[in-house]
């Protein structure tokens, strides 16, 4: 196996990796969250799952720091194949990292509630936070709709039906993500609302990724840098 190879099986790999934890993510933060209430009977009123939220069990267990944060650096190391995959893979990153740093405002704090690694009053956290949390999620639609959809193999005359029926899935996953940040401004409220957006919003970031890193080999191309 060629060095170049090796790089590329490397590469897909890492895409996977990226994709898995961008899928578990939602269902692993609240299996932990119902372990936590299992141990600690009558812990949950309705108000927290009223406004239940993936960055809400930030204060309960580990799951989001962990795959969030593990997936922020990845995605920070990231290497594509031009400047721009690097700058917005990076910046997706930095986004990241912020979005654990600093934690949400939910029903466990109160407003002046130091949290977080600068220790500030949780309702200014809680921008810090939000704003982290959309321009990930931007940066990542981005990604898949713009910079996924691109074709580098110059010597190609046309795209390959497997080409193009990923750049229909990416832009899928585009527009699923932002439907799911659309979802979280909608008036009309239910239960865990926040929680299910975000859930949607992770699943399509992950199908992306998944789709990217050929785990899904009839959608491969042999040759085409996809």
């Amino acid at each position: 196996m060629s060095k170049v190879d090796a790089e590329k099986i490397w590469l897909k790999r890492i895409r996977i990796f990226i994709g898995i934890l961008g899928a578990i993510l939602p269902w692993i933060a609240l299996l932990g969250t119902f372990i936590v209430g299992r141990a600690n009977p009558g812990i949950y009123s309705q108000e927290f799952w009223t406004k239940f939220s993936i960055s809400a069990t930030y204060y309960l267990t580990p799951p989001l720091v962990g795959i969030l944060t593990t997936a922020a650096i990845i995605l920070m190391c990231y290497k594509g194949y031009e400047l721009k995959d690097h700058v917005v893979t990076t910046v997706t990153g930095v986004f990241g990292v912020m979005i654990v740093i600093f934690p949400c405002n939910c029903p466990y704090v109160t407003d002046e509630t130091l949290v977080g690694f600068f220790q500030l009053p949780a309702k200014i956290s809680h921008i810090f936070h939000c704003v982290s949390a959309v321009s990930f999620f931007l940066l990542l639609a981005y990604n898949s709709m713009f910079l996924f959809t691109k074709t580098y193999d110059n010597s190609a005359k046309e795209i390959s039906p497997q080409k193009k029926i990923r750049n229909t899935i990416y832009k899928i996953c585009a527009f699923g993500m932002i439907a799911g940040l659309a979802l979280i401004v909608i008036p009309y409220k239910f239960t865990a609302k926040t929680f299910i957006a975000e859930a949607i919003a992770l699943t399509f970031f992950g199908v992306s990724w998944l789709v990217k890193g050929e785990l899904f080999g009839f959608l491969a191309d042999k040759d085409e840098k996809s």
